[in-house]
């Protein structure tokens, strides 16, 4: 299954631009089968080159969704699925870095039409998509327009993979590395895997789990592995599978939760990234000399933990500018500005100068606090509690003075608000920087959940 994406941006840098338009049309190898375009608001003035290009003007997204509000969507409807561009890295960067904004993780396998046109179609004069659609009689609607682009790139991807059987459905690369023996077990394997929210293990002939991962739909997502021709490595590990286990856990977040419990435990092959001790970075908080609350971005410490943890040095220092910005923080004492005098933002009138102390340590460390509030949970001890595995249990994880306990599972009829009952089904599990991200990530971006305090 592809998503096939095409965006419209308000510049060539997805660092400092932002997408204006995106369209993706989901593709099963023979039809078109879901899709979602829209508008998206930059908060920011479109460029008139952009404009004179797309013909995309502030007016129209000026009441189109700001990214944050679709985010949601995009994440749902590109689950399990294959990232599909023309020129790929330009439209899934853009993607990925309006994704790290709100400090989430977006992770999909990606496939790109140039390279593979490059491949299947040697010797054109161009593969620019206008040119090339023109050279292969693809008619696009609407150049340099997202839906218009996504569909011509569906069209472009359908006659690429009839043009070279051993990329449509993407297993006869496998049956050439697995000496078939995959290949024919391939629909018994998954004929046993539900369309549902869980955690799957891929193991191989010692049964041990060679990868482990988790997803909304585990069977849409492993048919996505076993299918994969991406790379020699997704290739060797399809190659490798001779049985496939899951879980089935009802809610997305004790999915989440579990994975990175078990990648933990069980250090699988191919859980290359998640196997790397991640969270390099900390953001962590003092106070100066002066009294004023003060943000330093430090390796992460094992005696101390950080108000929030990221991958990399870059993605904090990203972050760190855009909560300097939403709460009026100053950058000197943020550590983003080196200086021995005021911040280059007093200058210009966008630091109150708490960095010469011309504002108060009071007034300052007020707003300061609500960026460090921002990181906390509402209450210290809590229950969160979501649909379980079927329609009479719900699934309970359990908070207790900052500490993530573990999770376990009630019959809707058990779940009441006596707190005893709630503490009675948690299953104990280990707590750390990943998980503790995990809880507060999704609970920022999800409202499906109900809340109990304790």
């Amino acid at each position: 299954m592809y998503s096939i994406i095409d965006i419209e941006t308000s510049g060539g840098s997805p660092k400092n631009d932002r997408i204006i338009e995106i369209a993706i049309y989901i593709y099963d190898g023979t039809k078109i089968v879901d899709e979602f375009v829209s508008f998206v608001n930059p908060r920011r003035n479109i460029p008139y080159f952009i404009t004179n290009l797309t013909g995309i003007t502030n007016e129209m997204v000026a009441d189109a969704p700001t990214f944050p509000e679709i985010a949601r969507k995009i994440i749902e409807i590109t689950e399990g699925r294959i990232f599909v561009a023309h020129n790929v890295s330009f439209d899934y960067n853009f993607v990925k870095n309006e994704f790290e904004r709100l400090a989430y993780n977006f992770n999909r396998k990606k496939l790109c039409t140039v390279q593979l046109s490059r491949k299947l179609l040697p010797g054109l004069p161009s593969y620019s998509l206008g040119k090339l659609c023109k050279d292969l009689n693809i008619n696009i609607v609407s150049r340099h327009r997202a839906a218009g682009d996504a569909l011509a790139t569906v069209k472009l991807l359908d006659l690429l993979l009839q043009k070279d059987n051993k990329q449509k459905p993407l297993l006869f690369e496998i049956q050439k590395n697995t000496n078939g023996g995959l290949l024919l077990r391939m629909e018994q394997l998954m004929k046993q895997i539900p369309h549902s929210t869980g955690v799957y293990y891929l193991l191989n002939k010692e049964n041990e789990p060679i990868y482990i991962g988790k997803s909304v739909d585990i069977h849409n997502r492993v048919a996505t592995h076993l299918t994969n021709t991406e790379s020699r490595r997704t290739i060797e590990m399809a190659a490798s599978v001779t049985e496939i286990n899951y879980e089935i856990t009802g809610s997305e977040l004790v999915a989440l939760l579990l994975e990175s419990d078990e990648i933990k435990k069980h250090k699988p092959l191919y859980n290359i990234q998640q196997r790397r001790t991640g969270n390099h970075f900390g953001l962590y908080f003092s106070y100066n000399q002066g009294g004023y609350i003060t943000f330093e971005i430090a390796n992460t410490k094992e005696t101390e933990i950080p108000l929030t943890s990221f991958d990399s040095f870059e993605e904090a220092k990203n972050l760190l500018f855009q909560w300097v910005e939403k709460y009026n923080l100053c950058q000197k004492l943020c550590g983003l500005y080196k200086t021995q005098n005021a911040c280059f933002q007093y200058s210009i009138k966008e630091c109150n100068g708490a960095c010469i102390e011309a504002e108060t340590a009071k007034d300052y460390n007020r707003r300061a606090e609500m960026l460090i509030n921002s990181f906390s949970y509402d209450y210290d001890s809590f229950f969160i509690i979501e649909n379980g595995r079927n329609e009479n249990e719900k699934a309970v994880v359990s908070i207790q003075n900052g500490k993530y306990i573990g999770f376990g599972y009630l019959s809707a009829e058990e779940l009441t608000q006596n707190t005893d009952i709630l503490h009675d089904c948690i299953k104990k599990y280990n707590d750390n920087r990943d998980i503790q991200n995990i809880i507060k990530s999704y609970m920022k971006r999800k409202n499906s959940f109900t809340l109990v305090q304790c």
